[in-house]
Protein backbone atom coordinates (compact mmCIF):
# COMPACT_ATOMS: atom_id res chain seq x y z
CA UNK A 1 0.00 0.00 0.00
CA UNK A 2 1.65 3.34 -1.22
CA UNK A 3 2.04 6.18 2.07
CA UNK A 4 -0.14 8.31 -0.21
CA UNK A 5 -4.15 6.60 -0.06
CA UNK A 6 -5.00 6.27 -3.36
CA UNK A 7 -9.16 6.03 -3.07
CA UNK A 8 -11.71 4.97 -5.78
CA UNK A 9 -14.93 6.52 -5.62
CA UNK A 10 -18.36 4.78 -6.05
CA UNK A 11 -20.83 7.24 -6.38
CA UNK A 12 -20.69 10.58 -8.12
CA UNK A 13 -23.24 13.12 -7.28
CA UNK A 14 -23.15 15.39 -3.69
CA UNK A 15 -22.02 13.11 -1.80
CA UNK A 16 -19.27 11.81 -4.02
CA UNK A 17 -17.91 15.26 -4.71
CA UNK A 18 -17.27 15.56 -0.41
CA UNK A 19 -15.52 12.70 -0.40
CA UNK A 20 -13.60 13.73 -3.48
CA UNK A 21 -12.61 17.30 -1.63
CA UNK A 22 -12.22 15.36 1.97
CA UNK A 23 -9.82 12.34 0.00
CA UNK A 24 -7.49 15.31 -1.02
CA UNK A 25 -7.50 17.31 2.38
CA UNK A 26 -6.05 14.35 3.90
CA UNK A 27 -2.84 14.03 1.67
CA UNK A 28 -4.89 11.38 -0.35
CA UNK A 29 -5.31 11.23 -4.55
CA UNK A 30 -8.32 9.88 -6.05
CA UNK A 31 -6.98 7.84 -8.67
CA UNK A 32 -10.59 6.64 -10.17
CA UNK A 33 -14.27 7.02 -10.25
CA UNK A 34 -16.79 4.71 -11.44
CA UNK A 35 -20.78 6.41 -11.73
CA UNK A 36 -23.96 4.82 -12.94
CA UNK A 37 -22.44 4.60 -16.69
CA UNK A 38 -18.84 4.44 -18.41
CA UNK A 39 -20.13 7.57 -20.04
CA UNK A 40 -20.75 9.18 -16.69
CA UNK A 41 -17.78 8.31 -14.87
CA UNK A 42 -16.07 9.77 -17.83
CA UNK A 43 -17.45 13.17 -17.14
CA UNK A 44 -17.36 12.29 -12.96
CA UNK A 45 -13.48 11.46 -13.20
CA UNK A 46 -13.27 15.25 -14.70
CA UNK A 47 -15.32 17.07 -12.45
CA UNK A 48 -13.86 15.19 -8.91
CA UNK A 49 -10.27 15.21 -10.45
CA UNK A 50 -9.39 11.78 -10.58
CA UNK A 51 -6.53 10.24 -12.52
CA UNK A 52 -9.05 8.19 -14.35
CA UNK A 53 -12.40 7.09 -14.94
CA UNK A 54 -13.37 3.20 -13.90
CA UNK A 55 -15.72 1.23 -16.08
CA UNK A 56 -17.64 -0.61 -13.34
CA UNK A 57 -17.70 -0.10 -9.10
CA UNK A 58 -16.00 -3.77 -9.70
CA UNK A 59 -13.51 -2.14 -12.00
CA UNK A 60 -12.43 0.35 -9.44
CA UNK A 61 -12.44 -2.23 -6.51
CA UNK A 62 -10.27 -4.40 -8.41
CA UNK A 63 -7.92 -1.89 -9.56
CA UNK A 64 -4.40 -2.16 -8.42
CA UNK A 65 -4.34 1.74 -7.69
CA UNK A 66 -7.16 2.24 -5.42
CA UNK A 67 -6.12 1.51 -1.71
CA UNK A 68 -9.41 2.34 -0.17
CA UNK A 69 -12.93 2.14 -1.31
CA UNK A 70 -15.55 5.36 -0.70
CA UNK A 71 -18.83 3.54 -1.67
CA UNK A 72 -21.21 6.71 -2.54
CA UNK A 73 -24.27 4.99 -4.09
CA UNK A 74 -27.94 4.15 -3.44
CA UNK A 75 -28.62 2.42 -0.60
CA UNK A 76 -29.49 -1.10 -1.83
CA UNK A 77 -25.60 -1.41 -3.45
CA UNK A 78 -23.94 -0.60 -0.46
CA UNK A 79 -24.02 -4.22 1.33
CA UNK A 80 -22.72 -6.06 -2.29
CA UNK A 81 -19.58 -3.07 -3.31
CA UNK A 82 -18.30 -3.34 0.45
CA UNK A 83 -18.35 -7.01 0.85
CA UNK A 84 -16.90 -7.15 -2.61
CA UNK A 85 -14.13 -4.23 -1.34
CA UNK A 86 -13.11 -6.25 1.84
CA UNK A 87 -12.88 -9.32 0.28
CA UNK A 88 -10.09 -7.64 -1.91
CA UNK A 89 -8.48 -6.21 0.59
CA UNK A 90 -9.07 -2.90 0.53
CA UNK A 91 -10.21 -0.16 2.99
CA UNK A 92 -13.86 0.49 3.14
CA UNK A 93 -15.78 4.42 3.47
CA UNK A 94 -19.36 3.37 2.85
CA UNK A 95 -22.48 6.01 3.07
CA UNK A 96 -24.77 5.30 5.67
CA UNK A 97 -26.57 3.28 6.08
CA UNK A 98 -24.09 0.77 5.76
CA UNK A 99 -27.34 -1.96 4.56
CA UNK A 100 -30.43 -1.77 4.69
CA UNK A 101 -31.76 -4.85 7.13
CA UNK A 102 -29.92 -5.39 10.33
CA UNK A 103 -28.87 -8.52 9.45
CA UNK A 104 -26.93 -7.42 6.60
CA UNK A 105 -25.24 -4.58 8.63
CA UNK A 106 -24.33 -7.60 11.28
CA UNK A 107 -23.03 -9.53 8.29
CA UNK A 108 -20.71 -7.02 7.01
CA UNK A 109 -19.24 -5.71 10.29
CA UNK A 110 -18.33 -9.03 10.78
CA UNK A 111 -16.63 -9.22 7.20
CA UNK A 112 -15.04 -5.93 8.34
CA UNK A 113 -13.18 -7.63 11.34
CA UNK A 114 -9.79 -6.73 11.25
CA UNK A 115 -9.82 -4.10 9.10
CA UNK A 116 -10.72 -0.38 9.01
CA UNK A 117 -13.88 0.08 7.49
CA UNK A 118 -15.75 3.59 8.49
CA UNK A 119 -19.21 5.21 8.09
CA UNK A 120 -19.33 8.74 7.51
CA UNK A 121 -21.08 9.76 11.07
CA UNK A 122 -19.78 13.11 10.36
CA UNK A 123 -21.54 15.62 13.19
CA UNK A 124 -19.13 14.08 15.47
CA UNK A 125 -16.15 16.35 14.10
CA UNK A 126 -17.69 19.64 15.04
CA UNK A 127 -15.62 21.10 17.67
CA UNK A 128 -18.68 22.02 19.72
CA UNK A 129 -19.75 18.44 19.42
CA UNK A 130 -16.23 17.47 20.92
CA UNK A 131 -16.58 19.72 23.56
CA UNK A 132 -19.36 18.89 24.87
CA UNK A 133 -18.41 15.00 25.02
CA UNK A 134 -15.59 15.66 26.72
CA UNK A 135 -17.39 18.01 29.42
CA UNK A 136 -19.95 15.53 29.71
CA UNK A 137 -17.66 12.92 30.37
CA UNK A 138 -15.99 15.19 32.88
CA UNK A 139 -18.83 15.24 34.80
CA UNK A 140 -19.69 19.10 34.00
CA UNK A 141 -23.68 18.27 33.85
CA UNK A 142 -23.91 15.57 36.44
CA UNK A 143 -25.99 13.30 35.82
CA UNK A 144 -28.07 13.44 32.36
CA UNK A 145 -31.82 12.89 32.17
CA UNK A 146 -33.10 14.38 29.32
CA UNK A 147 -31.82 14.05 26.21
CA UNK A 148 -34.01 15.60 23.33
CA UNK A 149 -33.33 17.83 19.95
CA UNK A 150 -34.64 17.32 16.25
CA UNK A 151 -33.34 16.44 12.58
CA UNK A 152 -34.84 18.77 9.89
CA UNK A 153 -35.09 19.27 6.55
CA UNK A 154 -37.20 20.56 3.69
CA UNK A 155 -35.78 18.72 0.44
CA UNK A 156 -38.66 16.34 0.19
CA UNK A 157 -41.75 18.91 1.31
CA UNK A 158 -44.00 20.05 -1.32
CA UNK A 159 -44.18 17.04 -3.17
CA UNK A 160 -40.59 17.58 -4.36
CA UNK A 161 -39.36 14.47 -5.80
CA UNK A 162 -37.05 12.02 -3.24
CA UNK A 163 -35.54 9.82 -6.68
CA UNK A 164 -34.04 6.66 -5.44
CA UNK A 165 -34.75 7.75 -2.04
CA UNK A 166 -38.55 7.45 -2.29
CA UNK A 167 -38.32 4.22 -3.90
CA UNK A 168 -38.24 1.09 -0.88
CA UNK A 169 -35.87 -0.72 -3.48
CA UNK A 170 -32.88 1.18 -3.54
CA UNK A 171 -33.74 3.23 -0.75
CA UNK A 172 -34.58 0.73 2.20
CA UNK A 173 -37.96 0.47 4.05
CA UNK A 174 -37.97 3.52 6.37
CA UNK A 175 -36.78 6.86 5.18
CA UNK A 176 -36.29 10.14 6.72
CA UNK A 177 -35.15 7.95 10.01
CA UNK A 178 -33.00 6.07 8.18
CA UNK A 179 -31.37 9.11 6.53
CA UNK A 180 -30.63 11.79 9.10
CA UNK A 181 -32.49 10.35 12.20
CA UNK A 182 -29.37 8.29 12.63
CA UNK A 183 -27.42 10.90 12.70
CA UNK A 184 -28.65 12.45 15.59
CA UNK A 185 -28.96 8.94 17.88
CA UNK A 186 -25.50 8.94 16.51
CA UNK A 187 -24.79 11.96 17.72
CA UNK A 188 -25.95 12.09 21.16
CA UNK A 189 -24.95 8.50 22.06
CA UNK A 190 -21.59 9.72 21.01
CA UNK A 191 -21.77 13.13 23.33
CA UNK A 192 -23.84 11.48 25.95
CA UNK A 193 -22.09 8.24 26.73
CA UNK A 194 -26.01 6.58 27.04
CA UNK A 195 -26.96 4.26 24.86
CA UNK A 196 -31.55 3.82 23.95
CA UNK A 197 -32.33 0.60 25.03
CA UNK A 198 -36.18 1.13 24.24
CA UNK A 199 -38.30 3.26 21.97
CA UNK A 200 -41.93 4.35 20.96
CA UNK A 201 -42.14 5.39 17.46
CA UNK A 202 -44.68 7.13 15.30
CA UNK A 203 -43.97 7.40 11.34
CA UNK A 204 -46.15 9.66 8.87
CA UNK A 205 -45.96 11.12 5.67
CA UNK A 206 -44.60 7.73 3.94
CA UNK A 207 -41.89 7.70 6.39
CA UNK A 208 -41.03 11.46 5.35
CA UNK A 209 -41.48 12.32 9.00
CA UNK A 210 -41.18 10.27 12.61
CA UNK A 211 -41.63 10.99 16.11
CA UNK A 212 -39.59 8.78 18.72
CA UNK A 213 -39.33 8.80 22.39
CA UNK A 214 -36.84 6.75 24.21
CA UNK A 215 -35.37 5.45 27.16
CA UNK A 216 -31.07 5.10 28.06
CA UNK A 217 -29.36 2.38 29.76
CA UNK A 218 -28.20 5.54 32.02
CA UNK A 219 -31.63 6.52 32.99
CA UNK A 220 -32.47 9.16 30.99
CA UNK A 221 -35.52 9.89 28.60
CA UNK A 222 -35.69 11.64 25.43
CA UNK A 223 -37.02 12.42 22.46
CA UNK A 224 -36.77 13.53 18.71
CA UNK A 225 -38.59 15.11 15.54
CA UNK A 226 -37.26 13.88 12.42
CA UNK A 227 -38.87 15.07 9.41
CA UNK A 228 -37.32 15.83 5.51
CA UNK A 229 -40.33 18.01 4.78
CA UNK A 230 -40.50 20.56 7.62
CA UNK A 231 -40.45 23.99 5.38
CA UNK A 232 -37.80 25.91 5.92
CA UNK A 233 -35.36 23.81 7.82
CA UNK A 234 -32.88 23.07 5.38
CA UNK A 235 -30.52 20.77 8.18
CA UNK A 236 -31.34 21.55 11.16
CA UNK A 237 -29.59 18.79 13.64
CA UNK A 238 -30.09 19.84 17.19
CA UNK A 239 -29.48 18.28 20.46
CA UNK A 240 -29.73 19.33 23.76
CA UNK A 241 -28.68 17.03 26.46
CA UNK A 242 -29.84 18.45 30.08
CA UNK A 243 -27.83 17.26 33.16
CA UNK A 244 -28.41 18.21 36.86
CA UNK A 245 -25.82 20.63 37.01
CA UNK A 246 -25.47 21.96 33.23
CA UNK A 247 -27.05 21.78 29.99
CA UNK A 248 -25.28 21.87 26.78
CA UNK A 249 -27.04 22.08 23.77
CA UNK A 250 -25.71 22.23 19.63
CA UNK A 251 -27.29 23.56 16.62
CA UNK A 252 -25.74 22.01 13.40
CA UNK A 253 -26.65 25.08 10.95
CA UNK A 254 -24.85 27.39 13.78
CA UNK A 255 -21.89 25.20 14.13
CA UNK A 256 -19.61 27.91 15.54
CA UNK A 257 -21.65 27.77 18.63
CA UNK A 258 -22.08 25.77 21.90
CA UNK A 259 -25.02 27.07 24.12
CA UNK A 260 -24.38 26.40 28.02
CA UNK A 261 -26.85 26.55 30.47
CA UNK A 262 -26.46 26.11 34.33
CA UNK A 263 -27.97 27.93 37.11
CA UNK A 264 -25.92 30.73 37.07
CA UNK A 265 -27.77 31.55 33.48
CA UNK A 266 -27.02 31.04 29.85
CA UNK A 267 -23.86 31.42 27.68
CA UNK A 268 -22.21 30.63 24.48
CA UNK A 269 -19.25 29.40 23.92
CA UNK A 270 -17.42 29.94 20.67
CA UNK A 271 -15.00 27.88 18.67
CA UNK A 272 -11.45 28.24 19.60
CA UNK A 273 -12.11 29.72 23.00
CA UNK A 274 -9.62 29.73 25.71
CA UNK A 275 -11.89 26.99 27.28
CA UNK A 276 -11.94 24.46 24.68
CA UNK A 277 -10.78 20.87 26.35
CA UNK A 278 -7.44 19.34 23.85
CA UNK A 279 -9.89 17.12 22.63
CA UNK A 280 -12.26 19.97 20.65
CA UNK A 281 -8.99 21.97 19.79
CA UNK A 282 -7.99 19.32 17.82
CA UNK A 283 -10.76 19.76 15.41
CA UNK A 284 -10.59 23.62 15.40
CA UNK A 285 -8.04 24.23 12.49
CA UNK A 286 -9.36 28.26 11.89
CA UNK A 287 -8.85 30.51 13.17
CA UNK A 288 -11.94 32.14 15.84
CA UNK A 289 -14.27 33.96 13.21
CA UNK A 290 -13.38 31.66 10.35
CA UNK A 291 -15.94 29.48 10.19
CA UNK A 292 -16.05 25.61 10.13
CA UNK A 293 -18.76 23.48 8.80
CA UNK A 294 -19.22 20.59 7.15
CA UNK A 295 -16.96 20.19 4.38
CA UNK A 296 -14.60 20.52 7.46
CA UNK A 297 -16.26 18.10 9.46
CA UNK A 298 -16.51 15.07 6.37
CA UNK A 299 -12.45 16.33 6.02
CA UNK A 300 -11.69 15.62 9.36
CA UNK A 301 -13.56 12.21 9.57
CA UNK A 302 -11.53 11.24 6.26
CA UNK A 303 -8.30 12.36 7.37
CA UNK A 304 -8.64 10.10 10.60
CA UNK A 305 -9.70 6.95 8.52
CA UNK A 306 -6.81 7.30 6.89
CA UNK A 307 -4.70 7.53 9.86
CA UNK A 308 -6.06 4.50 11.03
CA UNK A 309 -5.13 3.05 7.87
CA UNK A 310 -1.44 4.07 8.83
CA UNK A 311 -1.97 2.28 12.69
CA UNK A 312 -2.76 5.17 14.24
CA UNK A 313 -6.36 4.53 16.56
CA UNK A 314 -8.00 8.01 16.59
CA UNK A 315 -10.62 8.91 19.20
CA UNK A 316 -14.09 8.52 18.34
CA UNK A 317 -13.84 7.28 14.36
CA UNK A 318 -17.14 5.85 13.49
CA UNK A 319 -16.63 2.21 12.09
CA UNK A 320 -19.01 -0.47 10.56
CA UNK A 321 -20.17 -1.57 14.06
CA UNK A 322 -21.91 2.17 14.46
CA UNK A 323 -23.38 1.78 11.12
CA UNK A 324 -24.66 -1.34 12.59
CA UNK A 325 -25.91 0.13 15.60
CA UNK A 326 -27.58 2.66 13.30
CA UNK A 327 -29.02 -0.25 11.45
CA UNK A 328 -30.42 -1.76 15.52
CA UNK A 329 -32.17 1.74 15.78
CA UNK A 330 -33.82 1.81 12.53
CA UNK A 331 -35.37 -1.80 12.75
CA UNK A 332 -36.63 -1.05 16.14
CA UNK A 333 -37.79 2.38 14.58
CA UNK A 334 -40.08 0.46 12.23
CA UNK A 335 -41.11 -1.78 14.22
CA UNK A 336 -42.40 0.42 17.05
CA UNK A 337 -43.96 2.50 13.92
CA UNK A 338 -45.88 -0.57 12.64
CA UNK A 339 -47.12 -2.05 16.24
CA UNK A 340 -47.93 1.29 18.14
CA UNK A 341 -45.45 -0.19 21.39
CA UNK A 342 -42.80 0.13 23.12
CA UNK A 343 -39.68 -1.67 21.51
CA UNK A 344 -36.34 -3.01 22.96
CA UNK A 345 -33.31 -1.97 20.40
CA UNK A 346 -31.21 -4.72 19.64
CA UNK A 347 -28.17 -4.99 20.67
Amino acid sequence: MADRLRAGIIGAGFIGGVHAHAVRAAGGEVTRVAASRPDRSEEAAVRLGARTAAVSGDDLIDADDVDVVHVCTPNSTHVALARRALAAGKTVVCEKPLATTLDDARALVAAARGRVATVPFVYRFHPAAREIRARVHAGGAGPLHLLHGAYLQDWQAAGAPAGWRGDAAEGGAHRAFADVGVHWCDLVEFTSGHRITRLLAATAGGGTASTVQFETDSGATGSVVVSQTALGRRNALRISLDGERAAYRFDQESPEQLWIGDRDGDRVLHRGAPAYSPAAARYSLLPPGHPQGYQDCFNAFVADTYSAVHGDAPDGLPTFADGLRAAALTDAVIRSSESSTWVEVPS
